[in-house]
């Protein structure tokens, strides 16, 4: 086990250090190959590669993938794979970081930046507990610390439990989160919302938080901000919503909804707000899944959206294509990928491009 490095006194905020917006310049992108012990896909799990291998390509075309890998004995199966997928695999870096699975967004490093530092980005530590101790996560929790020497640079450990796939940030000052995911008693129940703000502040170099309420039926992690709002400008976000009043997400997303349209960001602007359709229940083995379109992920070059075979579909590509006028929007089929209980966003974690100003 790696020793971590206690968190820095003064916190990242009072160095100078902030939390970029996705859609801001990336070096590279990181992803944690899914693996036969893996959690995620019982059965499943040659079903989605295909899908995961046109993910990284579509990646690559922007910025440098960097992939933990499992074992060494793994390793040289990827390779072929991703090669048959016809993916150039001189794009992508390897590294022989073992993980209990795929979700880099919530055990992969999370990067705040400062150009007039020493070093420009800092990789933040927050601990993790696979969202309450549900699944094993004692090799994912390592993941931060074995990225942070490989880049040669510093790490701080906050010492709270946090995923990134729960904050979603404007690189403006402002962080968006939900009540129900980082107030939830699996997390830090010693800890009051004050405090929680007081960390995302400090270590994310952030001004302000703003709280929406619930996530949507079948997110087994209490509820991410990543399935329901996401900023695509400073000062606008796109939120999803259920037209379908009988369906269990209606309430819930009207209710965050309402509370959008009240919220300013930390200069004082009322937030510009694109509504994005829900897609129809998309049910595995009579459960129901977290499946959204929000879960996209914005690359140097284009936005990457999960896509659910339905008519929704272009509808949700439509609205996304408004929002991001300057990037190709291109739709993956997440069908397969979402019986894991995630999809792009979840499965990604952008490593931000900075040049340094001393």
């Amino acid at each position: 086990m790696l020793k971590k490095n206690k968190g820095t006194n003064p916190p990242p905020k009072e160095l100078g250090y902030r939390f970029p917006a996705e859609w801001e310049p990336h070096r590279a992108t990181w992803l944690s190959y899914p693996h036969a012990d893996s959690y995620s896909w019982p059965g499943t799990l040659p079903s989605i590669f295909p899908f995961y291998h046109q993910f990284i390509r579509e990646i690559t075309k922007g910025e440098r993938v960097c992939v933990n890998i499992h074992s060494k004995e793994l390793l040289d199966m990827v390779r072929a794979g991703l090669s048959r997928s016809g993916q150039d695999v001189s794009k992508i870096d390897f590294f022989i970081h073992p993980t209990n699975d795929a979700w880099c967004r919530d055990h992969g490093p999370a990067f705040v930046v400062n150009p007039y530092a020493k070093s420009p980005r800092m990789v933040v530590c927050w601990e993790y507990d696979a969202w309450g101790g549900k699944y094993p996560y004692e090799l994912d929790k390592q993941i931060p610390a074995l990225v942070a020497q490989c880049l040669d640079i510093p790490m701080v450990c906050p010492g709270i439990v946090m995923e990134g796939g729960a904050v979603e940030s404007n690189g403006k000052g402002t962080l968006l989160t939900t009540a129900s995911c980082l107030l939830n008693k699996t997390r830090n129940p010693h800890l009051s919302q004050q405090q929680v703000e007081k960390y995302l502040q400090d270590y994310y170099g952030v001004e302000q938080v703003l709280w929406l309420g619930n996530g949507i039926d079948g997110d087994d992690t209490h509820g991410h901000i990543e399935h329901i709002t996401r900023f695509f400008r400073e000062d606008a976000v796109v939120a999803v919503v259920e037209h379908d009043k009988t369906d269990p997400n209606h309430k819930p997303l009207k209710d965050n909804l309402k509370l959008l349209r009240a919220m300013r960001e930390a200069h004082g602007k009322q937030l510009d707000i694109a509504e994005l359709p829900m897609p129809p229940p998309v049910v595995h083995q009579g459960q129901r899944l977290p499946a959204s379109y929000a879960n996209f992920y914005i690359t140097n070059h284009s936005v990457i959206v999960p896509l659910y075979r339905c008519k929704e579909d272009d509808k949700a590509m439509t609205v996304i294509e408004e929002c991001f006028p300057g990037r190709q929007v291109i739709g993956i089929d997440s069908v397969e990928i979402i019986c894991g209980l995630g999809s792009f966003h979840r499965l990604s974690q952008q490593e931000p491009e900075v040049k340094s100003e001393k």
